[in-house]
Protein backbone atom coordinates (compact mmCIF):
# COMPACT_ATOMS: atom_id res chain seq x y z
CA UNK A 1 0.00 0.00 0.00
CA UNK A 2 1.75 3.56 -0.93
CA UNK A 3 1.67 6.38 1.56
CA UNK A 4 -1.42 8.23 0.47
CA UNK A 5 -3.59 4.85 0.25
CA UNK A 6 -2.43 4.11 3.89
CA UNK A 7 -2.81 7.48 5.30
CA UNK A 8 -6.84 7.96 3.27
CA UNK A 9 -7.19 4.68 5.15
CA UNK A 10 -6.54 5.97 8.79
CA UNK A 11 -8.37 9.17 7.63
CA UNK A 12 -11.13 6.66 7.28
CA UNK A 13 -11.11 4.98 10.09
CA UNK A 14 -10.37 8.03 12.85
CA UNK A 15 -13.61 9.21 10.93
CA UNK A 16 -15.19 6.58 11.75
CA UNK A 17 -14.41 6.01 14.91
CA UNK A 18 -15.42 9.33 15.98
CA UNK A 19 -19.20 9.18 14.37
CA UNK A 20 -19.98 5.44 15.88
CA UNK A 21 -19.05 7.37 19.51
CA UNK A 22 -22.06 9.20 18.98
CA UNK A 23 -24.64 5.93 18.58
CA UNK A 24 -26.12 5.87 15.59
CA UNK A 25 -28.82 4.00 17.55
CA UNK A 26 -30.72 7.00 19.07
CA UNK A 27 -29.37 9.44 16.69
CA UNK A 28 -31.78 7.84 14.28
CA UNK A 29 -34.77 7.58 16.83
CA UNK A 30 -34.16 11.29 17.95
CA UNK A 31 -33.75 12.52 14.23
CA UNK A 32 -36.83 10.48 13.27
CA UNK A 33 -35.37 9.05 9.76
CA UNK A 34 -32.89 6.81 8.65
CA UNK A 35 -29.95 8.03 6.20
CA UNK A 36 -29.52 5.19 3.73
CA UNK A 37 -26.22 4.94 1.37
CA UNK A 38 -27.54 3.30 -1.65
CA UNK A 39 -26.11 3.26 -5.65
CA UNK A 40 -26.74 6.40 -7.68
CA UNK A 41 -29.17 4.40 -9.80
CA UNK A 42 -29.06 0.38 -10.62
CA UNK A 43 -32.78 -0.98 -11.68
CA UNK A 44 -33.68 -3.40 -9.50
CA UNK A 45 -31.48 -2.70 -6.64
CA UNK A 46 -32.04 0.88 -5.67
CA UNK A 47 -33.46 3.89 -8.30
CA UNK A 48 -36.08 6.28 -8.48
CA UNK A 49 -39.15 5.38 -10.29
CA UNK A 50 -41.03 7.44 -12.51
CA UNK A 51 -42.40 9.36 -9.63
CA UNK A 52 -39.11 9.37 -7.81
CA UNK A 53 -39.93 7.43 -5.43
CA UNK A 54 -36.67 5.14 -4.59
CA UNK A 55 -37.60 1.45 -5.34
CA UNK A 56 -35.41 -1.83 -5.28
CA UNK A 57 -33.70 -4.91 -3.51
CA UNK A 58 -31.70 -2.71 -1.87
CA UNK A 59 -33.64 0.21 -1.21
CA UNK A 60 -36.03 -2.57 0.52
CA UNK A 61 -33.99 -3.56 3.51
CA UNK A 62 -33.22 0.51 4.05
CA UNK A 63 -37.04 0.82 4.44
CA UNK A 64 -37.25 -2.82 6.67
CA UNK A 65 -34.25 -1.08 8.71
CA UNK A 66 -36.78 1.97 9.20
CA UNK A 67 -39.47 0.30 9.92
CA UNK A 68 -38.04 -1.96 12.35
CA UNK A 69 -36.28 1.22 13.78
CA UNK A 70 -38.99 4.15 13.65
CA UNK A 71 -41.86 1.75 13.17
CA UNK A 72 -42.16 4.07 9.46
CA UNK A 73 -41.24 2.43 6.27
CA UNK A 74 -41.09 5.69 4.53
CA UNK A 75 -38.94 7.33 7.30
CA UNK A 76 -35.57 7.18 4.73
CA UNK A 77 -33.67 9.61 3.50
CA UNK A 78 -31.82 7.85 0.23
CA UNK A 79 -28.36 9.12 -0.20
CA UNK A 80 -27.06 7.93 -3.64
CA UNK A 81 -22.99 7.32 -3.34
CA UNK A 82 -20.50 6.00 -6.05
CA UNK A 83 -17.46 3.20 -5.50
CA UNK A 84 -15.03 6.28 -4.67
CA UNK A 85 -18.21 8.19 -2.42
CA UNK A 86 -19.85 5.33 -0.45
CA UNK A 87 -17.25 4.67 2.40
CA UNK A 88 -16.30 8.41 3.70
CA UNK A 89 -19.95 9.01 3.10
CA UNK A 90 -20.65 6.32 5.69
CA UNK A 91 -17.75 7.12 7.52
CA UNK A 92 -18.07 10.58 8.70
CA UNK A 93 -21.90 9.70 9.26
CA UNK A 94 -23.43 11.44 6.51
CA UNK A 95 -25.34 8.57 6.32
CA UNK A 96 -25.97 5.78 8.96
CA UNK A 97 -25.82 2.64 7.00
CA UNK A 98 -24.88 1.52 3.55
CA UNK A 99 -27.03 -0.83 1.13
CA UNK A 100 -25.13 -0.39 -1.78
CA UNK A 101 -24.03 -3.70 -3.73
CA UNK A 102 -21.06 -3.54 -1.63
CA UNK A 103 -18.67 -6.72 -1.57
CA UNK A 104 -17.67 -7.70 2.05
CA UNK A 105 -14.03 -8.55 1.69
CA UNK A 106 -11.13 -8.66 4.36
CA UNK A 107 -9.87 -4.58 3.96
CA UNK A 108 -13.04 -3.20 3.97
CA UNK A 109 -13.91 -4.86 7.19
CA UNK A 110 -10.31 -4.87 9.00
CA UNK A 111 -8.51 -1.78 7.51
CA UNK A 112 -11.62 0.73 6.97
CA UNK A 113 -12.98 -0.39 10.13
CA UNK A 114 -16.45 -1.18 8.84
CA UNK A 115 -19.07 -3.83 10.42
CA UNK A 116 -20.76 -6.16 7.42
CA UNK A 117 -23.93 -7.21 8.99
CA UNK A 118 -24.49 -10.15 6.81
CA UNK A 119 -24.99 -11.24 3.07
CA UNK A 120 -27.89 -10.11 1.27
CA UNK A 121 -26.95 -10.82 -1.84
CA UNK A 122 -24.60 -13.70 -2.88
CA UNK A 123 -22.75 -12.37 -6.01
CA UNK A 124 -19.36 -12.85 -8.57
CA UNK A 125 -18.38 -10.83 -11.44
CA UNK A 126 -19.13 -11.25 -14.75
CA UNK A 127 -18.73 -9.98 -17.96
CA UNK A 128 -21.43 -8.35 -21.01
CA UNK A 129 -20.25 -7.96 -24.35
CA UNK A 130 -22.35 -7.14 -27.78
CA UNK A 131 -23.86 -9.83 -29.24
CA UNK A 132 -22.49 -8.97 -32.41
CA UNK A 133 -18.71 -8.97 -30.89
CA UNK A 134 -18.90 -13.14 -31.84
CA UNK A 135 -17.19 -13.69 -28.19
CA UNK A 136 -18.37 -16.57 -26.26
CA UNK A 137 -15.75 -16.92 -23.48
CA UNK A 138 -13.93 -13.97 -21.42
CA UNK A 139 -10.93 -15.58 -22.26
CA UNK A 140 -11.37 -14.51 -25.72
CA UNK A 141 -11.22 -10.71 -25.24
CA UNK A 142 -7.38 -9.98 -25.44
CA UNK A 143 -6.80 -6.01 -26.16
CA UNK A 144 -10.36 -5.46 -25.32
CA UNK A 145 -11.05 -2.29 -23.83
CA UNK A 146 -12.94 -2.86 -20.27
CA UNK A 147 -15.53 -0.54 -18.60
CA UNK A 148 -14.86 -0.28 -14.85
CA UNK A 149 -15.89 0.96 -11.81
CA UNK A 150 -13.18 2.47 -10.23
CA UNK A 151 -12.92 1.96 -6.44
CA UNK A 152 -14.20 -1.43 -6.76
CA UNK A 153 -13.13 -4.76 -6.01
CA UNK A 154 -13.85 -5.60 -9.63
CA UNK A 155 -11.11 -3.27 -10.57
CA UNK A 156 -8.59 -5.26 -8.93
CA UNK A 157 -10.51 -8.53 -10.05
CA UNK A 158 -10.50 -7.68 -13.50
CA UNK A 159 -6.79 -7.16 -13.64
CA UNK A 160 -5.95 -10.27 -11.49
CA UNK A 161 -7.97 -12.40 -14.46
CA UNK A 162 -6.49 -10.85 -17.38
CA UNK A 163 -3.10 -11.32 -15.80
CA UNK A 164 -3.36 -15.07 -14.70
CA UNK A 165 -4.50 -15.74 -18.28
CA UNK A 166 -1.77 -13.46 -20.13
CA UNK A 167 -4.09 -11.88 -21.44
CA UNK A 168 -4.11 -7.81 -21.56
CA UNK A 169 -6.93 -5.11 -22.25
CA UNK A 170 -7.60 -1.53 -21.59
CA UNK A 171 -9.58 0.29 -18.76
CA UNK A 172 -11.93 2.39 -19.35
CA UNK A 173 -12.67 4.07 -16.07
CA UNK A 174 -16.35 5.29 -15.15
CA UNK A 175 -17.59 6.08 -11.56
CA UNK A 176 -21.43 5.24 -12.15
CA UNK A 177 -23.60 2.17 -13.63
CA UNK A 178 -25.55 5.11 -15.53
CA UNK A 179 -21.85 6.22 -17.22
CA UNK A 180 -20.77 2.66 -18.06
CA UNK A 181 -23.80 2.19 -19.75
CA UNK A 182 -23.70 5.19 -21.77
CA UNK A 183 -19.52 4.63 -22.58
CA UNK A 184 -20.45 1.08 -23.54
CA UNK A 185 -23.79 1.32 -25.73
CA UNK A 186 -21.72 4.42 -27.35
CA UNK A 187 -19.11 1.87 -28.00
CA UNK A 188 -16.24 3.23 -25.81
CA UNK A 189 -15.89 -0.36 -24.73
CA UNK A 190 -15.98 -3.34 -25.94
CA UNK A 191 -17.13 -5.20 -22.37
CA UNK A 192 -18.74 -3.82 -19.69
CA UNK A 193 -17.50 -5.93 -16.24
CA UNK A 194 -19.17 -5.70 -12.76
CA UNK A 195 -21.14 -7.94 -10.31
CA UNK A 196 -22.92 -10.40 -12.71
CA UNK A 197 -26.58 -9.21 -10.97
CA UNK A 198 -25.52 -5.76 -11.83
CA UNK A 199 -25.17 -6.48 -15.30
CA UNK A 200 -28.77 -8.13 -15.52
CA UNK A 201 -29.96 -5.10 -14.39
CA UNK A 202 -28.67 -3.01 -16.62
CA UNK A 203 -29.23 -5.18 -19.56
CA UNK A 204 -32.71 -5.28 -18.86
CA UNK A 205 -32.92 -1.49 -19.61
CA UNK A 206 -31.48 -1.63 -22.90
CA UNK A 207 -33.75 -1.02 -25.98
CA UNK A 208 -32.50 -4.63 -27.13
CA UNK A 209 -31.33 -6.78 -24.34
CA UNK A 210 -31.31 -9.44 -26.35
CA UNK A 211 -28.26 -8.09 -28.79
CA UNK A 212 -26.53 -8.37 -25.62
CA UNK A 213 -24.99 -11.52 -23.88
CA UNK A 214 -23.11 -12.62 -20.39
CA UNK A 215 -20.52 -14.51 -20.69
CA UNK A 216 -19.90 -17.84 -18.78
CA UNK A 217 -16.90 -16.79 -16.78
CA UNK A 218 -17.94 -15.56 -13.23
CA UNK A 219 -14.34 -14.99 -12.07
CA UNK A 220 -14.62 -13.62 -8.34
CA UNK A 221 -17.04 -14.63 -5.07
CA UNK A 222 -19.27 -11.15 -4.44
CA UNK A 223 -20.67 -11.54 -0.81
CA UNK A 224 -23.00 -8.16 -0.93
CA UNK A 225 -24.18 -7.00 2.21
CA UNK A 226 -25.49 -3.60 4.40
CA UNK A 227 -22.66 -2.13 6.69
CA UNK A 228 -22.32 0.21 9.30
CA UNK A 229 -19.53 2.41 11.23
CA UNK A 230 -16.98 -0.05 13.32
CA UNK A 231 -17.53 -0.11 17.48
CA UNK A 232 -21.52 0.69 17.25
CA UNK A 233 -22.38 -2.51 18.35
CA UNK A 234 -26.02 -1.35 19.01
CA UNK A 235 -26.98 -0.06 15.95
CA UNK A 236 -24.92 -3.09 14.16
CA UNK A 237 -27.51 -5.74 15.84
CA UNK A 238 -30.33 -3.56 14.76
CA UNK A 239 -29.25 -3.91 11.03
CA UNK A 240 -27.80 -7.54 11.01
CA UNK A 241 -30.97 -8.35 12.75
CA UNK A 242 -33.58 -6.69 10.59
CA UNK A 243 -31.77 -8.62 7.66
CA UNK A 244 -31.99 -12.14 9.04
CA UNK A 245 -35.83 -11.49 10.22
CA UNK A 246 -36.64 -11.47 6.72
CA UNK A 247 -34.38 -14.37 6.08
CA UNK A 248 -36.18 -16.25 8.95
CA UNK A 249 -39.38 -15.11 7.83
CA UNK A 250 -39.26 -16.35 4.71
CA UNK A 251 -38.13 -19.90 5.99
CA UNK A 252 -40.62 -20.12 8.68
CA UNK A 253 -43.75 -19.08 6.11
CA UNK A 254 -44.21 -15.90 6.86
CA UNK A 255 -45.32 -13.61 4.14
CA UNK A 256 -47.08 -10.10 3.91
CA UNK A 257 -50.14 -12.12 3.28
CA UNK A 258 -50.43 -13.78 6.44
CA UNK A 259 -48.61 -10.99 9.06
CA UNK A 260 -51.55 -10.41 10.72
CA UNK A 261 -52.94 -13.68 11.42
CA UNK A 262 -49.53 -15.42 12.72
CA UNK A 263 -49.02 -12.17 14.89
CA UNK A 264 -52.23 -13.09 16.71
CA UNK A 265 -50.12 -16.32 17.58
CA UNK A 266 -49.07 -19.77 16.39
CA UNK A 267 -47.66 -22.87 18.09
CA UNK A 268 -44.07 -22.09 16.59
CA UNK A 269 -42.37 -20.52 19.59
CA UNK A 270 -39.64 -19.46 16.91
CA UNK A 271 -42.51 -17.69 15.26
CA UNK A 272 -43.79 -16.23 18.19
CA UNK A 273 -40.23 -14.54 19.13
CA UNK A 274 -39.71 -13.30 15.89
CA UNK A 275 -43.10 -11.49 16.05
CA UNK A 276 -43.13 -10.41 19.38
CA UNK A 277 -45.95 -12.35 20.61
CA UNK A 278 -43.37 -13.88 23.49
CA UNK A 279 -40.04 -13.20 24.76
CA UNK A 280 -38.37 -10.21 24.84
CA UNK A 281 -36.18 -9.98 22.07
CA UNK A 282 -37.44 -6.34 20.77
CA UNK A 283 -35.90 -5.15 24.33
CA UNK A 284 -33.15 -6.45 24.14
CA UNK A 285 -32.31 -4.62 20.95
CA UNK A 286 -33.80 -1.46 21.90
CA UNK A 287 -36.89 -1.74 19.56
CA UNK A 288 -40.68 -2.25 20.58
CA UNK A 289 -41.78 -5.70 20.33
CA UNK A 290 -42.77 -5.65 16.96
CA UNK A 291 -39.85 -4.20 15.61
CA UNK A 292 -39.38 -7.54 13.00
CA UNK A 293 -43.44 -7.57 12.62
CA UNK A 294 -42.80 -3.96 11.35
CA UNK A 295 -39.52 -5.04 8.95
CA UNK A 296 -41.57 -7.77 7.32
CA UNK A 297 -44.15 -5.70 6.70
CA UNK A 298 -42.42 -2.81 5.21
CA UNK A 299 -41.78 -5.15 1.96
CA UNK A 300 -42.46 -8.34 2.74
CA UNK A 301 -40.16 -11.45 3.43
CA UNK A 302 -36.54 -12.01 1.55
CA UNK A 303 -38.15 -13.98 -1.02
CA UNK A 304 -41.15 -11.57 -1.72
CA UNK A 305 -38.51 -8.73 -1.72
CA UNK A 306 -36.78 -10.66 -4.27
CA UNK A 307 -39.27 -11.48 -6.45
CA UNK A 308 -40.41 -8.51 -6.79
CA UNK A 309 -37.52 -6.55 -7.25
CA UNK A 310 -34.90 -9.10 -9.04
CA UNK A 311 -36.67 -11.79 -9.88
CA UNK A 312 -37.20 -14.44 -12.67
CA UNK A 313 -40.78 -12.63 -13.62
CA UNK A 314 -39.12 -9.62 -13.67
CA UNK A 315 -36.69 -7.72 -16.55
CA UNK A 316 -33.98 -8.35 -14.68
CA UNK A 317 -34.68 -11.77 -14.57
CA UNK A 318 -32.51 -13.53 -11.82
CA UNK A 319 -32.72 -17.14 -10.55
CA UNK A 320 -32.11 -17.15 -6.70
CA UNK A 321 -29.02 -20.06 -7.29
CA UNK A 322 -27.06 -19.30 -3.85
CA UNK A 323 -29.70 -16.93 -2.99
CA UNK A 324 -32.11 -19.46 -1.97
CA UNK A 325 -32.69 -20.38 1.51
CA UNK A 326 -30.59 -23.09 2.86
CA UNK A 327 -33.14 -25.86 3.00
CA UNK A 328 -33.68 -25.22 -1.33
CA UNK A 329 -29.71 -25.87 -1.68
CA UNK A 330 -28.68 -21.95 -1.18
CA UNK A 331 -26.63 -20.51 1.17
CA UNK A 332 -29.36 -18.37 2.93
CA UNK A 333 -29.23 -19.25 6.56
CA UNK A 334 -29.64 -17.01 9.94
CA UNK A 335 -28.49 -17.95 13.11
CA UNK A 336 -31.94 -18.74 15.37
CA UNK A 337 -34.39 -16.39 16.92
CA UNK A 338 -34.24 -17.50 20.37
Amino acid sequence: MNKSVFLGALTVAGIAAGAAAAGTLDDVKARGKLNCGVTTGLVGFAAPNANGEWEGFDVAVCRAVAAATLGDSTAVEFVPTTGKTRFTALASGEIDMLARNTTWTFSRDVDLKFEFTGVNYYDGQGFMVPKDLGVSSAKELDGATVCIQTGTTTELNLADFFRSNNISYEPVPIETNAEAQQQYLAGACDVYTTDASGLAATRATFDDPAGHVLLPEIISKEPLGPLVRHGDNEWGDVVRWTLNALITAEELGVTSANLAEMSAGTNNPEINRLLGTEGTLGEMLGLSADWAKSAIAAGGNYGEIFAKNIGEDTPIGLARGLNAQWTEGGLLYSPPFR
